[in-house]
């Protein structure tokens, strides 16, 4: 028995010709692909049309959505707006403003012509409204106006007889007046729905739409609180434009679209076909009393975006369905219908097409395939097998001609061929793009990491020379001058550099005649086969280079450097493309220009970054720089430190960076980045001076505050003496014998000069206060005078604060001549610098400031209390708080440990931190040398006497010889003769002597 599906077995004498299958094989393929593809097409088509429905008219809802969001929104903004005016421009001297809003109110009224009344009422029911009646006489009748009024104000105030009277003032289209009415009124703006809705739902609150009683459209009131809550302002918004704004939209030829409130209300609606009976349809007719079926649809649709198909009367239409929330409780919904027959038309013609092009088709092919198929089976061999090396991308071999007369085999043949060679073309080209774009993302890695500019420069022309396989290339750069300036050339050939300017000198005229300018001006790219024969541009540059160098220019492609579009920061120009085999110069390939342009565009944006972050740097550098001028500017006792501090600083740190052998042996700045983060923190090493009060840092008397209260004390000896004096003559004049008195007063007058001139000089300080002069200064503190005027009176909160806690003394008060007092302390608040994170390990005093008199006046050296010297001290603490807070970026991480170090010693006894030795960074310590050394030989300080070079360098020795600073970097100090470079720099003549380094070197 034969096996099933076995067709020879079933039909062992059956045999068919070649031609003869071919031909009904052709015929049953043709009719089931066609049947197929039939219907698949209409299926698709249904789809097609359905979805073309639901997207056409969920558009239009959208449309309608977007209207009512203009509308209404713009209309809640301005009334937002508006209420939130000051109170005085609604209500003034407790009454109702009626001047300030009418302008204000009459422009928005002319603007949007959807407003029929803007007004507001105030919480004790004064009410002001402007009504814009447009001249219709239906309007000016509801209000009682002339019949030319244009604009009407109304306002309703109380009367005194505990009445409300009604003024209506009309205005023509000329803002004429044109009449005036006054009566009683019954209105009350307290009541009304929109007065006591927005209480409820504040900012913005919208009534439910109703029918306006004047134009019988249907419109909505929108309001909102004024400022304080004095009351309410709203506007009467018509939606009678809807109407107008529906029928605008392009329905299908039985569509309708319809706009519901969230009580199925129509507010308005526009139809095609009168099959739907809205013709008679009123303004806030509910949709339920209206009996179309249609319309019934969308009786249960709630909010949201919705698309349905819907049997309705036998026949599907589509139903569109969106929805506009305008406030809570108030929403708003656009809808659009129409019979699916209107979007099913063009499915029936396409239908009928597809049969009509295949019936065709198959006369046409059958004959054909009878006459060709006997030869065609072998063309198609040949073809098949030559398409079988090509999917290995072997393009070998050539096909000859095919043995068959068909024109489309023959046809086919060529196509085949042209396609072989058009795909080995592509080949070609798709391997060679491949590796310009390789190429491209090589540059753009490297141009990335590049950081030098000029080698930047050399990279962007060098690779783009490579990139167009061409003979030379040039780089011109935009000058802020206005001109195009010489930057760089591929040729090693002499090229003096120059500046072609961008504009005319004499004219101002563009110099577009320069294709490089012409392509930096117009941001083009411009491509010259033959240079000697460019009738666009003047040439004659590259002529006379020619002559000059022998040279020969003949293709030429410049390109704007454009980071950005409509922005050229630069040209590159390349010279003389090589063809790839024979390396003859030809035209610029116009398949390259893409690719190169592309290189430029990369180039630009990799440049300007460099130029950016150069200038950022830059710009960085000169605040820090400005920082520290003004800490230096701020008191002549800094005088120039923090300038001359880094000077010295990257002086020694550049001889250390140079030795070889020894403790320094293993440092060096290895970048630039490192040398510009060192150099950072030299000119930031002070920056906490900015928190220093200049009386502190200016103090120069014991009793000096922001004032020397010397004059305080004077004028105190001065009550005594004349307390004295008065004694003296009382007693005279009571009978007391007069040489006794006058000797006794001249012997107290003498002690209190003494006395004064005594607590003067202690005030001015020393090196060293004895303990006798201590009990001599509190001896005289006691002595008492009396005040006759409160202490309290005229001082600022802050001080008057600082009397809290002490008693108030009964006048006349007895006072002490000296005193420490407790409103003289200053309590320490909370100083963020101090925080344990960073470390610090000083001793803190107990307040901020204490000005005590007698505390101060026993200062033992110097005119600093210790307060005042912790505050002097605290800069270097304030400088490590500061800088510990910017977000320095990676390479400026270390800026914060060499400018807050420069106090540190290597025995641990510095400050803040009493870092140790193994805490120390090389370029700390140099920090610390060139810091000690700039204040001992600066000559700019007033309250000290410069020291000379010797005398500089011995003390600092000392520093040396108890390891306060690094014995090796002293001894590169004195050897590399870095002290004495800087000494001619900075020193004053005189103070420059002769210096033994030999006896402070090695020593330890």
């Amino acid at each position: 028995m034969p096996r099933k599906g076995n067709a020879m077995a079933l039909f062992p004498n059956l045999k068919l010709r070649f031609h003869n299958w071919a031909v009904i094989a052709l015929l049953c393929f043709v009719v089931v692909l066609t049947a197929s593809v039939l219907a698949v097409v209409i299926t698709k088509f249904n789809a097609m049309a359905e979805d073309n429905a639901r997207k056409r008219f969920l558009l239009i809802t959208q449309t309608g959505v977007e209207r009512l969001k203009a509308l209404i929104g713009g209309t809640g903004r301005h009334v937002e707006v508006y209420a939130d005016f000051k109170q005085e421009q609604f209500r003034r001297d407790g009454r109702l403003n009626d001047r300030d809003m009418w302008l204000t109110f009459v422009s928005q009224l002319k603007t949007e012509e959807n407003l029929y009344s803007v007004y507001f009422g105030l919480e004790n029911d004064d009410f002001y409204q402007v009504v814009h009646t447009r001249g219709n006489p239906d309007w000016n009748a509801h209000i009682a106006a002339p019949r030319n009024t244009w604009f009407a104000l109304r306002t309703i105030i109380r009367t005194g007889g505990g009445g409300r009277e009604e003024s209506w003032r009309y205005w023509s289209s000329d803002m004429q007046p044109v009449g005036t009415k006054k009566g009683p009124s019954d209105y009350f703006p307290t009541v009304r729905p929109w007065y006591w809705g927005v209480k409820l739902a504040t900012p913005v609150a919208i009534t439910d739409p109703y029918v306006f009683a004047s134009s019988r459209e249907p419109g909505i009131t929108i309001s909102s609180p004024l400022r304080g809550g004095i009351g309410v302002l709203g506007a009467d918004l018509s939606l009678g434009s809807l109407r107008d704004f529906l029928s605008k939209i392009p329905l299908t030829p039985n569509g309708a679209i319809v706009v519901l409130d969230r009580k199925n209300r129509i507010l308005a609606h526009h139809s095609t076909s009168p099959a739907y009976g809205l013709k008679d349809v009123a303004a806030l007719m509910p949709i339920s009393t209206t009996g179309s079926p249609h319309l019934a649809v969308l009786e249960d649709w709630k909010g949201g975006t919705q698309t349905r198909i819907v049997d309705v009367g036998g026949n599907p239409f589509v139903f569109a369905h969106h929805a506009y929330a305008a406030a809570p409780g108030m929403e708003l919904r656009i809808a659009a219908f129409a019979p699916m027959s209107d979007f099913s038309g063009p499915i029936v013609e396409a239908r009928n097409q597809v049969i009509l092009v295949t019936t065709v088709f198959l006369l046409f092919i059958i004959p054909l395939a009878v006459i060709g198929a006997r030869r065609v089976g072998r063309s198609l061999s040949i073809l098949t097998r030559d398409a079988e090396r090509i999917t290995h991308l072997d393009f070998s071999g050539e096909v000859g001609q095919l043995p068959t007369i068909l024109y489309e085999v023959v046809t086919l043949g060529e196509a085949h061929k042209v396609m072989k060679s058009t795909l080995s073309e592509r080949t070609r080209a798709l391997t060679l793009a491949e590796q310009k774009l390789a190429s491209l993302v090589e540059n753009g890695i490297l141009l990335s990491r590049e950081h030098n500019r000029q080698t930047l420069l050399r990279h962007i022309l060098f690779n783009g020379r490579e990139l167009c396989n061409c003979d030379a290339g040039t780089m011109y750069l935009k000058t802020e001058r206005g001109t195009l300036a010489f930057a760089l050339r591929t040729k090693d050939d002499e090229l003096p550099s120059f500046e072609i300017p961008l504009r005319d000198p004499a004219t101002e005229a563009l110099n577009e005649q320069y294709v490089s300018v012409y392509a930096a001006v117009h941001d083009e790219t411009v491509v010259i086969d033959d240079v000697y024969s460019e009738t666009r541009f003047d040439m004659s540059g590259s002529h006379r280079f020619d002559e000059e160098t022998g040279y020969r220019t003949i293709s030429m492609l410049t390109v704007p450097m454009s980071p950005r579009e409509g922005e050229v920061i630069g040209v590159l120009q390349f010279m003389n493309a090589l063809h790839p085999d024979t390396g003859e110069v030809i035209p610029f390939p116009r398949n390259l220009v893409g690719f190169v342009e592309a290189l430029a565009s990369q180039s630009a944006v990799a440049l300007e970054n460099h130029n950016l972050l150069q200038a950022q740097r830059t710009l960085m550098d000169s605040l820090i720089r400005l920082v520290a001028g003004a800490i230096d500017a701020k008191s002549p006792y800094t005088g120039g430190h923090c300038e001359r501090v880094p000077e010295l600083a990257i002086m020694l740190a550049e001889e250390a960076s140079r030795v070889t052998e020894g403790a320094l042996a293993d440092f060096a700045f290895r970048s630039e980045d490192e040398w510009r983060e060192f150099r950072i923190g030299a000119w930031l090493h002070d920056c906490g001076k900015v928190t220093t009060p200049e009386y502190v840092v200016d103090k120069a008397t014991k009793l000096e505050t922001i004032y020397n209260r010397i004059h305080e004390v004077r004028m105190r000896f001065e009550v005594l003496l004349r307390d004295d004096e008065i004694k003296c003559l009382k007693g005279i004049q009571g009978g007391a014998d007069p040489d006794a008195s006058l000797r006794a007063f001249q012997e107290n007058r003498a002690q209190l000069i003494d006395d004064f001139a005594f607590v003067a000089e202690c005030n001015v300080g020393g090196e060293f206060m004895a303990p006798e002069r201590i009990v001599r200064i509190r001896k005289i503190a006691g002595r008492t005078w009396l005040r006759h005027f409160d202490d309290r009176l005229g001082l600022s909160q802050e001080e008057l604060r600082r009397y809290q806690g002490m008693p108030v003394s009964e006048l006349p008060a007895v006072e002490t001549l000296l005193s420490d007092k407790p409103c003289h302390i200053i309590s320490r608040g909370d100083d963020k610098a101090l925080d344990p994170k960073y470390g610090i390990k000083v001793k803190v005093p107990e307040h901020l400031y204490n000005f005590g008199e007698i505390l101060n006046l026993c200062v033992e050296r110097g005119t600093l209390s210790e307060e005042e010297r912790f505050k002097i001290n605290e800069h270097i603490i304030q400088t490590i708080a500061m800088l510990d807070a910017l977000p320095f970026p990676r390479e400026l991480r270390r800026v914060p440990e060499y400018a807050g170090t420069h106090h540190e010693t290597l025995t641990g006894t510095g400050y803040p931190r009493r870092l140790t030795e193994n805490d120390l960074s090389v370029p700390s310590r140099i920090m610390a040398i060139a810091d000690i050394f700039e204040a001992l030989t600066a000559s700019d300080r007033p309250y000290k006497k410069a020291k000379t070079l010797s005398e500089s360098v011995k003390i600092l020795s000392f520093f040396k010889k108890d390891r306060h600073i690094d014995p090796e970097l002293f001894d590169l100090f004195l050897s590399s003769g870095v002290y004495l470079r800087y000494a001619r720099r900075f020193l004053k003549p005189e103070q420059i002597d002769d210096v033994d380094i030999s006896q402070y070197l090695g020593r330890r």
